[in-house]
């Protein structure tokens, strides 16, 4: 569970990343997407970070909680969990990195998650950012805000929930 004190009636602001496949070496996020999440009260990355070095970094600009993904190292794969789900201002939001061809991640996601009743499903791996509702539940993969293998441009997400549960969720272009 994840939960604040509100001031006023603003909404909860939540960081979404995913595909940052970063290294010790070069692990340089970019600018504006600091400048947003600095001003979030909770990070979480889909996973493919690659290297801790990215936990460490957005730690630094708010709490952070993340999956692991396929490319994420053997000594990174131990500290993060395949999937986690939060209960935030009243919502369920399902996190996991996603497997599979892109095409098919939309149904691997749902069968994954059936029996949790998500409100929001958050996933990676495709690189390619998705913010679209089916059958109810919002499916959000931000993108890569490090990265254009696999996608027209890099991005990441932000997701605001207010104190009565509506949701607004953004794609960020970069």
């Amino acid at each position: 569970m994840v939960s604040r004190t509100y001031r006023d009636d603003q909404a909860m602001k939540i960081g979404i990343i995913s595909d940052t496949h970063l290294s010790r070496t070069n692990c340089e996020l970019p600018e504006k997407l600091i400048a947003d999440f600095k001003k979030c009260d909770f990070i979480i990355h889909a996973g493919d970070l690659t290297d801790i070095c990215v936990l460490e970094a957005l730690n630094k600009m708010s709490k952070t909680e993340a999956v692991c993904g396929n490319m994420d190292s053997h000594s990174l794969k131990p500290r993060l969990a395949e999937k986690k789900i939060f209960n935030i201002e009243g919502k369920k939001i399902c996190v996991m990195h996603g497997y599979g061809h892109p095409d098919k991640l939309v149904g691997i996601l749902k069968n994954e998650f059936f029996k949790e009743n998500p409100d929001i499903i958050i996933f990676g791996h495709s690189h390619c950012p998705k913010n679209e509702y089916i059958d109810g539940v919002l499916f959000f993969n931000p993108g890569s805000a490090t990265d254009t293998v696999y996608a027209p441009y890099r991005s990441y997400g932000i997701i605001e929930i207010g104190k009565a549960g509506a949701v607004k969720a953004e794609i960020c272009k970069l």
